[in-house]
């Protein structure tokens, strides 16, 4: 490592015990799902939207609210459903008859944490609804805008598009989520614990913040600061092309993608990977930080082709098979 990182680094160090203070909290009410909570602690740090994708019944809800609890930050849960209304997200004008006038009324999104709790259960115009904020950290009621918290992440679960009752999200919203993370069932070791945990009336206990927000803004401007080598940005942006023309890296993927990731994927990984090597306590980005967090940052910015959902090929395993394909500096 270049001794000019030192500094960096020992700095870095010194936040990693907060980072552990969040991961020992949320174990209290959450067992296993180090890979949730990592992505959603990346999500955090490099302040890129998290979308959770997973069956029922698999702690998604659960896990964003224990992570709600150990910050110091507003947290709104909203349950999306097919009767849910744009101005029930982002607020409306209400009318006064006192002064013939009208007021906003601000709405859930207007909070630090926003969990869109079964996002795809709506349909795509309030979907469409959480594009201005996600993008622009902006909301627009009527004739004026408000502009949001500088600490504005929207944590979003959903159930598999093959689930019952469920709309497909858009390809524009779906581009504004940082990572999407794929949420799989616990092992046996892991389910005998929840068992214990759980299975019981009494409620769960309540955690306890320990992240400030100056804190997470200081960690930010750390990130920031994590060295990225030319031959890792390289890297990256051969594996988003890869994506777009898969005919020198990985020509058996070219029938299988319609439209390839767009720069926001080269923009995400780079930062992603950024956050992926502060949470390990490095000041700089491996290629093996890259391809740790690629799958996570590339795998829903893939629209395939009619050939791939014939053959069931879908977005993972292009990833999968682009990341086998393309050298690592």
């Amino acid at each position: 490592m270049h001794t000019d990182l030192l500094p960096l680094q020992e700095t870095i160090a010194s936040h990693q015990p907060r980072l552990e203070a969040v991961r020992a909290e949320m174990a209290r009410n959450i067992v296993g799902q180090q890979h949730l909570i990592e992505r959603l602690l990346i999500g955090l740090l490099a302040n890129g939207h998290v979308l959770l994708e997973g069956v029922p019944g698999l702690a998604k809800t659960a896990t964003v609210n224990a992570l709600a609890q150990c910050l110091h930050l507003k947290f709104a849960r909203v349950q999306f459903t097919p009767d849910l209304l744009p101005g029930d997200l982002l607020g409306n004008l209400v009318f006064n008859p006192r002064d013939n006038s009208y007021h906003t009324r601000k709405g859930p999104i207007f909070a630090n944490l926003v969990l869109a709790d079964e996002i795809n259960r709506a349909p795509a115009k309030v979907q469409s609804a959480l594009l201005e904020a996600m993008q622009e950290r902006q909301i627009t009621i009527g004739e004026e805008s408000f502009q949001l918290s500088t600490l504005f992440l929207v944590l979003a679960t959903m159930n598999p598009i093959e689930q019952e009752g469920t709309y497909s999200l858009p390809e524009a919203q779906l581009d504004r989520f940082m990572l999407k993370v794929l949420v799989t069932y616990p092992n046996e070791a892991e389910e005998r614990r929840i068992m214990a945990l759980m299975a019981r009336t009494a409620a769960r206990p309540t955690l306890t913040a320990v992240l400030h927000p100056e804190d997470i803004l200081a960690m930010r401007a750390l990130v920031d600061e994590v060295f990225v080598d030319e031959q890792i940005s390289d890297y990256i942006v051969r594996l988003v092309f890869a994506t777009r023309d898969p005919s020198k890296l990985a020509p058996k993927m070219k029938p299988f993608i319609r439209f390839g990731s767009s720069p926001r994927a080269s923009i995400n990984l780079s930062l992603a990977a950024k956050a992926y090597a502060f949470l390990h306590g490095r000041p700089h980005v491996t290629p093996m930080d890259v391809k740790a967090i690629a799958p996570d940052v590339l795998r829903h910015r893939i629209v395939t082709s009619f050939e791939a959902d014939a053959d069931g090929v879908n977005g993972e395993h292009i990833v999968n098979h682009i990341l086998e394909q393309v050298p690592v500096p």
